[in-house]
């Protein structure tokens, strides 16, 4: 938990010196008074009076409503997190209300496996109850009757409130999951029917071979439990991929994910490539509060206050900013005057485009040029006719319209293009082109991302996946390592919630990115690469590129 979170704990001293934190956000168990206002008051500090929760430290000092809320450390789960030394157990029923009795072998084994889960399990960390939680609440005293840490406000919680905050702890992520029953974790993928059919088979050749890696270290049924110390012999199950084809257009797709849903119950979403849009597929995974990790996707929906699905990068809006950076940057010094934009009215650079629009802030005058759909690539030369001298041309287009540029850019002052859109350095942008046009560029640059390749481009090599488009099955790769993490972390505990927190935890610690030199996620962000570079490509032809910018973080 970063140090930042901890300015308004409900009970956050608990895990400090007790071996236990408070309460995540989890749905009501039943759609009652008591269990909606426990809601409000760990999910935003709210009382059930509507006035902001109060709590007071040493010194006097105040936490107030929102810094107040236990969701800022304790997260959803309830089921805690770590990072670095510091560590907040878990508070679920399962966890709170038993003593830490585990053999010291297994405590080592959880403290290598999950620190927060090895707090929850030491010896000396007595039982809680509803009494010796109670106090602990109002006046800061542990269940073994030790002084909890400074970090612990003290809240003076009325008995009904009380009373439904302990039966909210208790019920915190129990009862079953769906696609977590048995010893079989059940995922889907899915797939958009705007899909690139050569990226779209991509992807499912990695995804099923990883999943039939994975499932190779798989040793059968484990027996019942005997003792605790059967719970690191539970953390391997079977993987099982469900291949959810949508059809026809958006505004059905979410209903047909709901039916899939109910046939083919899954613990998760992995991975899942589309070409346009894909709010609906983010709609009903935030609905249905299903992870939804790292799709092949280049628009994801800028949603930041929805937690379920999480996005390697913003794509084409970051690409957006990349470009609008630079013009603020250049514009005076190049004498431009019009932000002139180049898309199809069916792609996703509309909305990039308008995304640019909003966030240049340059001063110039706004013209879109738009190609109509279905409309021959040559078409994009049309609509350049009158771009000249104090023109800055940004190419929203894929390789084949950009292929069918005009012979000679003339005049024009500046021109920008999507990588993502283009292919990045294998843009096929014609000679007299290449020089004079900058590439936003949302990834690491070739030659630092070469050693990181070695590990996916010679795993596929392993698994005889053919590489017939890199960049996804690349993605696609680093998605199912990121779900494997996260997953062996987990031990017996899969609950949604808890998924999403474990790859916020983990995934700053990675190494082998892929495509991206870092990612990172701190609560409250969805979107793991925040930056990239502005580049140009060298020479008449090939791929080589040059970096015209740092890396840039919008």
């Amino acid at each position: 938990m970063r140090a930042a979170h901890f300015g308004g704990l409900l009970i956050a001293a608990l895990a400090v010196s007790s071996g236990i934190g408070v309460g995540a956000w989890a749905r009501p168990l039943a759609n009652s008074e008591e269990e909606a206002n426990a809601d409000r008051l760990y999910r935003n500090g709210i009382l059930p009076s509507g006035l902001p929760l109060v709590g007071k430290r040493e010194g006097g000092v105040k936490v107030l409503g929102a810094a107040g809320a236990c969701i800022n450390c304790h997260r959803r789960s309830g089921l805690g997190t770590f990072e670095g030394r510091t560590v907040v157990p878990p508070i679920t029923g399962k966890y709170l209300f038993r003593n830490g009795t585990r053999h010291r072998e297994e405590i080592t084994w959880l403290r290598e496996q999950n620190p927060s889960l090895e707090a929850a399990a030491r010896p000396d960390r007595g039982a809680y109850t509803d009494a010796t939680l109670a106090r602990a609440i109002r006046e800061g005293v542990g269940a073994d009757g030790r002084s909890l840490d400074f970090l612990m406000p003290r809240y003076q919680v009325d008995e009904p409130t009380m009373t439904a905050l302990i039966g909210y702890l208790r019920h915190l992520s129990s009862g079953p999951v769906p696609g977590a029953s048995g010893d079989t974790l059940e995922f889907a993928t899915i797939v958009t029917p705007d899909a690139d059919p050569i990226e779209r088979q991509g992807m499912l050749d990695v995804l099923q071979r990883y999943f039939d890696s994975k499932n190779g270290f798989y040793r059968g049924k484990d027996p019942p439990i005997q003792t605790q110390r059967r719970i690191m012999f539970r953390v391997v199950r079977r993987w099982n991929l469900h291949v959810w084809e949508l059809s026809g257009p958006p505004d059905t797709w979410e209903q047909q994910l709901h039916d899939r849903l109910r046939a083919e119950p899954v613990f998760a979403v992995i991975s899942g490539i589309g070409r346009g849009t894909w709010e609906p597929v983010h709609r009903f995974c935030e609905t249905e509060a299903i992870p939804c990790l790292m799709p092949n996707i280049d628009l994801p929906v800028t949603a930041e206050s929805d937690f379920y699905p999480v996005y390697f990068s913003r794509g084409v809006l970051l690409e957006a900013d990349l470009i609008a950076h630079e013009l603020r940057a250049a514009g005076a010094s190049r004498g431009l005057r019009r932000l002139v934009q180049v898309y199809r009215d069916d792609d996703i650079g509309v909305e990039a485009a308008r995304a640019l629009a909003e966030s240049a802030n340059s001063g110039l005058a706004a013209v879109d040029r738009v190609v109509t759909a279905g409309a021959p690539p040559q078409s994009v030369s049309d609509v350049l006719k009158d771009v000249g001298a104090g023109d800055a041309v940004v190419l929203w287009l894929r390789p084949p319209d950009l292929q069918a540029l005009p012979a000679d850019p003339g005049a024009v002052a500046a021109v920008f293009a999507s990588g993502l859109m283009g292919g990045l350095e294998k843009a096929p942008l014609p000679a007299p082109w290449r020089p004079v046009t900058q590439i936003a560029y949302p990834v690491d640059l070739p030659a630092n991302r070469a050693v990181r390749m070695n590990y996916p481009l010679g795993w596929f090599q392993i698994q005889h996946v053919p590489v017939v488009a890199e960049r996804v099955q690349t993605d696609t790769y680093i998605a199912c390592s990121i779900l494997a993490e996260a997953t062996s972390h987990m031990l017996d505990n899969f609950v949604r919630d808890y998924l999403v927190e474990r790859v916020e935890a983990m995934l700053s610690e990675r190494l082998v990115n892929g495509y991206f030199s870092h990612l990172g996620l701190a609560p409250g962000q969805r979107f793991a690469s925040k930056g990239g570079y502005v580049v140009r490509l060298a020479g008449q032809d090939g791929p080589k590129i040059i970096a015209e910018s740092g890396w840039i973080v919008p």
